[in-house]
């Protein structure tokens, strides 16, 4: 082992010169403290010193919690890095002699494994939590050095350097010299959730043991250099244009992990590495966009596995102060915390995240929302976003059309997400059991079923596109290219969707569908159970009155007008409590033969269109706002025009700038 003090090093030479992609940054040379503490602490004590001493909420909620767990109560998933950050900023040694127990349990727990030819718990599930582990492991380790022994320091480094070096040699992977390999799951994906934990092992573990573990140093150049510089950059960079996470939303709040990295990097190094993709600020404004204007869930895209209904959580609060961390004095800034503020989570719920709170509450000023342009599109992962308003009573849209890469994401290319006040259309998944409903039936697009009676699947690894994108005076036009997810199934030549959305609240359907053989399903999936009568159907939704803990929800109407469908169309409604996977939840289906189809649906909650709808040929007239309004589509290729009252805007292919802040707009 080299020996534990060195001068302070420039962690370039440590990396071989972090040269190649590991370049750009802030330009600041990263350097790596001597001594210990190294991680985070040179460049945030004082800070967080000072809100320990002018006893801030947060700081005192922290710390009444590790005491809490220093006294010996069980506190649910906490991590013994808590104890020993609170005993390097107090200087009570009673906190980190409780970290260390903490830790040396967990090694303890390790050796007994490996000494009966196991792979440890640290390993488990293709080494998913090696960064809850091994992090926590570094953290201690760096923080509470000074009540090491040597030979905890050797056990410890031992265990963590063989579990690290196992992520990234998957085919050479072994525990006490026995060959227990795995698949390697995701350690070339920077799109997966399992990639940030094996990012947090390496960087923390190399970080802390710099100059003191045989692969430190090592481990230094593989977190900054091979896996942030040389493969996740260049894939977020070409892939999550954007923001976001193809894994949906539930899976994707992972990157929280990986956002937190990034500042503790640069309050270790000095170097701001959140800057090397564009994807990180771009994920402020995504994650902003896909929070429903109620600001207690997001929007349910992909697997759900935590909580189906993708209600606003501590991990969600966590994403987001965790990017206003790294960029405090942007624009979006002062939005996003006013969001946090106004959230059903204005702090953290959850014991085990206090510590959170209180490494960012840094009491910045908030900005109004209304700040932010109303519509977003993230073509990294095929979401459009739009709402009448920043109000809480505000109308909110959502289009999903873009790459389908991800075991996590789901069949929904084309789908349309509607909320206001509550859900009026969604995915499904929110009224299952397991969170995991990738199917096309779920979601409110259209489903190609074949002369067999089998739903024509998505393809995996496809890429769906949004052709068109204009927002103009009270209006948003977007039309997707969906063909691509079907270029594996013969009898599937055509599938396009366009929707024109009037502000606040209706909306022109306008789908272009071309099949051989089985039928042509158009869905729209919501809560209740919609009723139909010639063509209209309605979606109904009472009023749900107030209780203790929950304010009165309004009632309203998603009403549903049939303006072109193709002849022997047929309504029905499907109850998706037929599956013993979903406790609720309804389907309108309307069933249409094979054929070059068009069908043209107009959408409106509660009376946003009076009176009667008037069909044309590919297009329609109606009356919304005040205004007279006509929406016309050319029937063989992507555009149209519309027309409020006076003023007629052609549309046509081609991808318009949204605005990121309301004063842009034009």
């Amino acid at each position: 082992m080299k020996s534990m003090w060195r001068a302070r090093v420039v962690v370039a030479a440590a990396c071989a010169a972090c040269g190649g992609g590991g370049g750009g940054g802030s330009g600041v040379e990263p350097t790596l403290a001597a001594d210990h503490p190294r991680i985070y602490l040179s460049r945030n004590r004082e800070r967080l010193v000072k809100a320990l001493t002018d006893n801030r909420p947060a700081a005192m909620r922290f710390k009444t919690s590790v005491d809490r767990w220093v006294s010996g109560v069980d506190v649910y998933n906490f991590e013994a890095w808590n104890a020993a950050l609170l005993g390097q900023l107090t200087g009570d040694p009673k906190y980190c002699a409780a970290a260390i127990k903490a830790i040396d349990k967990q090694v303890s727990s390790a050796q007994s494994a490996i000494s009966k030819g196991n792979a440890p718990a640290v390993a488990s599930d293709s080494y998913l939590d090696v960064g809850y582990f091994v992090g926590d492991l570094a953290l201690v380790y760096d923080w509470c050095a000074e009540g090491l022994t040597g030979s905890q320091r050797g056990a410890w480094l031992a265990y963590a350097d063989q579990a690290v070096y196992n992520v990234w040699n998957p085919g050479d992977a072994t525990w006490g010299g026995k060959k227990i390999d795995w698949s390697g799951w995701a350690v070339d994906d920077p799109s997966d959730n399992y990639y940030y934990s094996f990012l947090r092992a390496t960087m923390l573990l190399g970080v802390a043991a710099h100059g003191e573990a045989e692969h430190a140093d090592e481990w230094v150049t593989q977190f900054r250099n091979t896996k942030i510089a040389d493969q996740l950059v260049p894939t977020f960079n070409a892939d999550l244009v954007g923001g976001g996470s193809r894994e949906g939303t539930g899976y994707g709040v992972s990157m929280r992990v990986l956002f937190h990295l990034y500042d503790v990097w640069a309050g270790s190094t000095g170097e701001t590495i959140s800057t090397l993709t564009g994807h990180t600020r771009a994920s402020m404004l995504a994650f902003m966009h896909q929070t429903v204007p109620t600001l207690d869930r997001i929007a349910p895209t992909g697997d759900q596995s935590r909580d189906s209904t993708a209600s606003f959580f501590d991990y969600h609060r966590n994403y987001l102060q965790e990017l206003v961390a790294l960029y405090p004095t942007d624009p979006l800034a002062g939005p996003a915390r006013a969001l946090l503020a106004g959230s059903s989570i204005p702090a953290m719920t959850s014991e085990f995240m206090f510590g959170h709170d209180f490494l960012y509450d840094t009491g910045d000023a908030t900005a109004p929302l209304a700040g932010l342009g109303t519509a977003y599109y993230a073509p990294g992962i095929g979401e459009l976003y739009a709402r009448s308003s920043w109000d809480k009573q505000a109308t909110w849209v959502n289009l999903i059309a873009g790459p389908y890469t991800q075991s996590h994401a789901h069949q929904d290319q084309g789908s349309l997400m509607i909320y206001k006040d509550r859900w009026l259309a969604y995915d499904a998944v929110i009224e299952s059991h397991s969170g995991l409903v990738p199917n096309v039936d779920a979601h409110s697009t259209v489903r190609i079923v074949d002369a067999g009676g089998a739903t024509v699947e998505q393809n995996n690894t496809t890429d769906a596109k949004v052709v068109a994108l204009h927002q103009g005076p009270g209006f948003l036009h977007a039309a997707a290219d969906l063909t691509p997810v079907y270029t594996k199934a013969k009898t599937v030549q055509q599938f396009q969707r366009e929707i024109v959305y009037l502000e606040p609240d209706a909306i022109v359907v306008y789908d272009r569908v071309k099949t051989t053989g089985g039928t042509q399903v158009w869905q729209l999936v919501g809560p209740v159970s919609p009723t139909s009568s010639g063509s209209h159907s309605t979606f109904t939704y009472p009023e749900i009155p107030a209780t203790k803990d929950t304010p009165k929800v309004p009632g309203h109407s998603l009403e549903v007008e049939r303006v072109l469908v193709p002849p022997g169309t047929a309504p029905s409604a499907y109850d998706f409590t037929q599956d013993s996977d979903f406790s609720g939840g309804f389907r309108l289906d309307e069933t249409a033969p094979a054929g070059d189809n068009r069908f043209l649906h107009v959408i409106w909650i509660d009376g946003a269109v009076p009176g009667a709808v008037t069909p044309g040929t590919d297009g329609v007239t109606l009356t919304t706002g005040g205004k007279t309004v006509v929406v016309q589509f050319n029937r063989g290729a992507i555009g149209g025009s519309v027309t409020i009252g006076d003023q007629l805007t052609t549309l046509g292919t081609g991808l318009d700038p949204l605005p990121e802040l309301a004063a842009q707009a034009p």
